[in-house]
Parts: structure tokens; sequence; C-alpha cells
């Protein structure tokens, strides 16, 4: 009975929800303004404020006179005076949290959460799963055992301002309905290792009725490969009661294959685009493709078109402007301080009404020493049809460029760690070439004019990804290994595992 009753009430929070998100869905450019103008309202006095003459701001034209597009080193000095312990830097008080995130130029980044900017982290999740109810019709995954791959909740203090892993932060605020059907444990939650973190989930998870799994792509297929190791059984067979996979960090798609095989059975997904910035985006109907984007959650959004990304002068574009199926750098202004923010994640809407994206690369993941700009949009999508039709499987993949070969003309090197290899790996080669041909005309012209030859592939040992990730400090959590660089810099440490 209490079971009956639990499912029934997530019905109809889940359908009164969704009611309530129509108003933002479809007035989400008018109500983006009011946003903006009430942020900057906000932090009129502050130092950052004042310095940008906030007081005579009062439309999104002058905030972008005034206000240029930066990055973490353009508010570096600003965070540095909040880390000591000052008050109303960017956002007025001083952050509830830092969000500490590993960056490769900076160093680690110290992302500000106020009290204003925390509940929304945590409502991102819920709608998703609110929408996910409704669409579905069927909330039985409430009474099961939910599990959260994630980073420790373990924080440190940095002048009285608790400091960790977003993942941690977020399981500080679980809701108390939710923690007694919450795995793993505190304790294991705590483990550094990862390795031994995955290994003391599966223990603890295995006999369990989980009926949702929540984590980033490559640490569920640890996590799955852990307990089918452990148990001999598909993850469908092991939990027969596993209604939904909730997942993000990065595109799905090119774990897909991978993921039906070890779960062995229909389970439903729905992706997610959470940062420690903001929750910016979710699967609202987990049967198409596509992400809402949150209009109404504390953020306002920014577009520059990749093509001028960096440039003097680029374009900034609000929600008004974008166009369909075209890539835009995403930057962002926060309720928690956040100024005219270049994140580094690209994006390309395909619906705008309501607004939907996808999220199609990063600003400095691309291959371009030849002019080509690749993103990784494209070469998932001529992946994605690659293996479709030739029958073979990816674990993880990495595209480095290679200007001086031994012989030749220079080329695409693919560095391919295969769950299962194609039958001949030459076709394979050329299929990919070609997919990659027909989604960037730039390839194209560099192919059809004898600048470069066809893409190479090197094959990668089985775990290349795992143990390169856990020599680099990257395993775990929500680290993620970049799929495409300008350089060699991965790509020859990535050498040393070649078959």
């Amino acid at each position: 009975m209490l079971n009956f009753l639990k499912k029934k009430a997530a019905l109809i929070w889940a359908g009164n929800h969704v009611k309530k998100t129509q108003d933002f869905k479809l007035n989400a450019e008018i109500k983006q303004e009011e946003q903006l103008l009430m942020m900057v309202r906000t932090a009129e006095k502050t130092l950052f404020g004042r310095q940008h003459h906030f007081e005579d701001i009062h439309s999104i034209e002058d905030f972008q006179e005034r206000v240029p597009v930066t990055d973490y080193e353009g508010l570096r000095a600003f965070i540095e005076k909040m880390k000591k312990g000052q008050r109303n830097i960017l956002w007025t008080d001083t952050p509830l949290y830092f969000a500490k995130t590993s960056g490769t130029t900076s160093g680690s980044k110290y992302i500000p959460i106020s009290k204003e900017g925390m509940p929304f982290q945590l409502a991102g999740a819920q709608s998703a799963l609110f929408h996910y109810i409704a669409k579905k019709g069927n909330a039985d995954f409430v009474n099961g055992k939910m599990i959260f791959l994630q980073g420790s909740p373990e924080l440190e203090e940095v002048y009285g301002i608790k400091t960790g892993r977003l993942s941690g932060i977020v399981a500080h605020h679980i809701p108390s309905y939710l923690q007694k059907n919450r795995l793993p444990s505190w304790e294991t939650n705590m483990i550094d290792d990862w390795e031994a973190k995955v290994n003391q989930i599966a223990v603890e998870t295995e006999k369990e009725n989980m009926t949702l799994i929540s984590g980033i792509p490559p640490w569920l297929i640890m996590y799955f490969e852990k307990l089918i190791e452990r148990n001999g059984k598909k993850i469908t067979q092991l939990f027969p009661n596993l209604q939904l996979i909730v997942t993000g960090g990065v595109n799905y798609e090119p774990y897909r294959e991978k993921m039906n095989e070890l779960l062995g059975g229909k389970v439903d997904i729905i992706q997610t685009f959470p940062a420690s910035e903001g929750f910016f985006a979710f699967q609202d109907d987990y049967l198409q493709e596509g992400l809402l984007l949150l209009t109404n959650h504390g953020i306002f959004y920014e577009f520059i078109p990749l093509e001028e990304y960096g440039k003097p002068n680029a374009s900034r574009l609000t929600l008004k402007d974008v166009e369909l199926h075209k890539d835009y750098a995403l930057i962002l202004t926060t309720n928690s301080g956040l100024w005219g923010y270049s994140i580094g994640d690209v994006v390309r809407f395909i619906s705008k009404n309501p607004h939907r994206i996808m999220v199609s690369g990063r600003t400095k993941h691309y291959t371009s020493a030849f002019g080509e700009h690749v993103i990784a949009f494209e070469v998932e999508e001529a992946l994605k049809s690659t293996v479709a039709e030739l029958a073979a499987q990816i674990t993880e993949f990495h595209l480095a460029p290679q200007v001086n070969p031994t012989e030749g003309l220079p080329y695409h090197e693919w560095f391919v760690e295969f769950e299962k290899e194609p039958e001949d790996l030459n076709l394979f080669s050329l299929k990919l070439d070609d997919e990659m041909r027909k989604r960037n005309t730039y390839y194209d012209d560099l192919i059809t004019g004898n600048v470069l030859q066809p893409l190479k592939i090197t094959r990668l040992s089985r775990n290349a990804f795992h143990e390169y990730a856990k020599a680099a400090g990257k395993l775990g959590g929500q680290n993620k290994i970049p799929r495409l660089a300008n350089d060699r810099t991965i790509a020859d440490i990535l050498s040393e595992y070649k078959i």
C-alpha cells in the first residue's frame, strides 16, 4: 500500500510540475532579459558591479557593451579575493560553496555557488525526473534503490567556504525522502581510490533492488563490467526492476551500443547537462533527442557563432537570434556571480519552441591543424554511423593530427580501443573517412585536394584509456578524456598502448 501511494504521489507531483514549466518553455526569450536585469540589480553594489557600471545597465545591449566575454582567467583576480573571505565581490555576500574543478590551463578552478544558485543545481535533476515520470506515466523506480556514481562528499574549507567536487556538494542536499533508498553508503562514497570505490559499490549494490542508476557513461560502464565480472549476469538480469539510467557530462551516443550490450535488455535513458557553473539542460522527452534548455534557472545565456569565437567583436547572440543546427560557444551569466563567462562548451539548437539543444563539442577540443576545424559532434556522429553499418563496438577513442608522418601526406590519426573489432579494419577506416567527409566540407576539401591522406586508425590494447586515465590522475568522478585534440600531447601517450 505504501509503495502504491509513493508512486501515485510521484505521478501527481510530476504532472503538476510539468504544467508549471509551460510558461518558461514558451516565453523564454522575454524572460531571459528580465532574469539578466534582475541579476544586474542584485549585484549593483558588488566590486564587479561597480567596476562595470551596473547602475547604467537597463537592457541586454547595455550589458554587452559594459561586460566583456571572459573565462576563468578573466575572473581569477575576483575569485582569489572571494577565496580569502572577502564579501560582495562577484555576487552579494560570500559564496555558499566553491565547486573545485580541474582545469587544463588554469590549474584547479574554484567555481562559486551562491545560496541563490545552489537550489537550481538540485531543481534541474528533479525536473528531469518529473518530466520522465509524466511522459512515461510510470514511477515504479521510486520504490527501489537508486545509485549515484559521484565524487567524494568530503568537503574542505577555504576561509570558511565549503569546497569540493560538485557531485560531492550535491550529496549533502539529497532530499530526506530519497536518502533511505539511496546507495552507496556514505563510507563507500568517501573512498578516494576510484577502482576500490567501484568495487565496493558493486559489493553493496549487487543484491539490491536497483531501479535507478546515475553517472557519466565511462564510469557506468566500469561499474557494470565489475558487476558482470562478479555475478556472470547482464545488468537487467541482475537488476530486473532497473527502469532508468540518468547520465550526463559527455555525449551518450558513442557509448550506447556498449551500454546496451552490458545491460542486456531495455532500460530507459535520460541525458542531462550539468556543470559546476549551473544545471543547463536535460532530456525532457526520453523518446526523442535534444535537451531542454533551462532558461528560468538563474542563468542568462549568450551564444557566439563558433566560427567567430575568440575573435574581436564576435557576435553575442541571445535566444531570439540563434539559428537551428548551427554551432555556438555557450556564454553564461549566473546568479552565483559569473558574468559573460565562456564555459568552453559548444551547443547547437534542434528546436526553438521550446529551446532544445545538443552539446556538439568543446571550444578547446577540436582538430584543426590544417584549417578543417573538426568538432566532437561530427566525429561522434561519423563513428556512430560507421559502427552501426559494420557491426563493431568502440570502448573509447581519441583523434589527433599527424602533421609530420614518416612518409606520405599528413593525416588524422584515430586511437581506438575496440570492444568488438570490425571484420575488415581497412573497410572500417574507409567508411569512417567517408562519413567524416560528409559531415565536414573543409575536411573533404583537404582530402580531395591531396593536402591530407585519408584517416588512419591505431588500435589500442584493452583498457588503454582506463590505464591512461589512471596514470594521468583522471580516473573517476566527473573526469573526462578529450576525444579531440589539435596537438599530440595525449596521442603520444596513447601510442604506448597501441597493438
